[in-house]
């Protein structure tokens, strides 16, 4: 199996699946003499964990992390690859036999049948294996080491459920967001308080019926200087995208004004640029989302993406039998989330996070090798 590392210069490699021992986690590039401990790594591991509201998953995992590697005698980084480990503790055979009563039915909106049709007979077929959400842990993991290394440089990434089947959230600025969920903790991650609570009554109802909802998380990163990303292929742009649309039940990634450019003239799409008081270039407008020609311009990062139904629901769906290659009719009663997009924020959070480390690190190390003297430099 390829594809299970994402990053250039800050390289992060994962494996393990959903009820198998556990999950690891590699990274490459991490600055030597950081404070790095697992109790740094765990507040964001826990704005992820399942099983701690009603509209959760019941799965009852602790993800404790362990760092097993990367970090010398004296407790700072050395930097080797550091190396982390958050063990599976749910997995009792109740629920592995609940999989094993329909392994060759292949579950509607999830992964089985193109696992199937690479792997054969033998694709995990427990719990989705590496295609379960449960593998977004290890990248909440590394995302909190990019995080830290991210605060050094004065940036900050925030995420927040902006819309939850048709309940939408107002229109809030960065520090209205960051206040809002500071003040106003909700399981579905909506900073605005009533907002949330129209959520989450939505999500019970669905739930109740046996069935489950999406909807759009938004994400914002502030103090990201202009000039992250590497033309043509490689815009920092695209990779986020590439990095956001990787993670499991993301169908569709926009950044500014997204889809709403399709109805707007270059004159009004258009973000202004002029100089402050203090001689900064600043934009009039952030239609474009922090972007332009797909490098960072120095403005907020803005995007939004949309997240799908949980595609497991307990109403009966027809499908396929693919041992007896037949017809069939599946109604699961595995463990599931009636939503996901609370527990998705620190997952969005956590590969922007990493994207945009790794592009700091390239632009920075070419920058040094260059040697072109510019006025504004990363």
């Amino acid at each position: 199996m390829l594809g299970n590392t994402f990053g250039r210069m800050f390289r992060v490699t994962t494996c393990g699946e959903s009820y198998g021992g556990g999950l690891g986690i590699i990274i490459d590039g991490v600055p030597a003499g950081m404070k790095i401990t697992a109790d740094d790594i765990q507040p964001e591991l826990d704005r992820r964990r399942p099983g701690r509201s009603e509209i959760d998953s019941p799965r009852q995992e602790k993800d404790r992390v362990q760092v097993f590697a990367g970090i010398g005698q004296e407790g700072l980084t050395t930097g080797a690859p550091l190396g982390l480990v958050i063990y599976n503790v749910d997995t009792e055979p109740i629920h592995i036999q609940q999989y094993r009563d329909y392994r060759w039915l292949m579950r509607p909106g999830h992964a089985e049948f193109t696992y199937y049709v690479k792997y054969g007979e033998y694709a995990d077929w427990c719990g989705a294996g590496r295609a379960s959400g449960r593998e977004t842990a290890g990248r909440v993991a590394a995302g909190a080491v990019a995080k830290m290394i991210l605060a050094r440089e004065g940036i900050e990434v925030i995420a927040y459920v902006k819309q939850l089947s048709h309940i939408r959230c107002p229109e809030l600025s960065f520090e209205q967001v960051k206040q809002g969920l500071k003040d106003n903790p909700s399981p579905i991650n909506c900073p605005h308080k009533e907002t949330a609570e129209k959520m989450v009554q939505r999500t019970l109802e669905v739930k109740a019926q046996g069935d489950t909802v999406g909807g759009v998380i938004e994400f914002m990163a502030r103090g990201v200087p202009a000039g992250l990303g590497e033309p043509v292929f490689d815009k920092m742009q695209a990779t986020m995208s590439h990095a956001l649309m990787s993670i499991p039940a993301v169908k569709a990634v926009e950044f500014g004004a997204g889809f709403g450019f399709a109805t707007m003239t270059g004159h009004q799409s258009n973000d202004i640029m002029y100089y402050d008081d203090e001689g900064e270039v600043r934009f009039r407008t952030n239609y474009a989302g922090g972007f332009l020609g797909g490098i960072s311009c120095g403005d907020d990062i803005v995007g939004r993406v949309c997240v799908k139904a949980t595609s497991t629901i307990s109403i009966a769906q027809e499908t396929i039998d693919v041992q007896e290659h037949t017809n069939a009719v599946l109604s699961p009663i595995t463990r599931r989330d009636p939503t996901i997009c609370g527990r998705a924020v620190p997952v969005i959070e956590a590969m922007v996070a990493i994207c945009i480390v790794d592009h700091l690190m390239m632009a920075r190390g070419y920058e040094a090798v260059q040697r072109v003297e510019k006025e504004y430099r990363i």
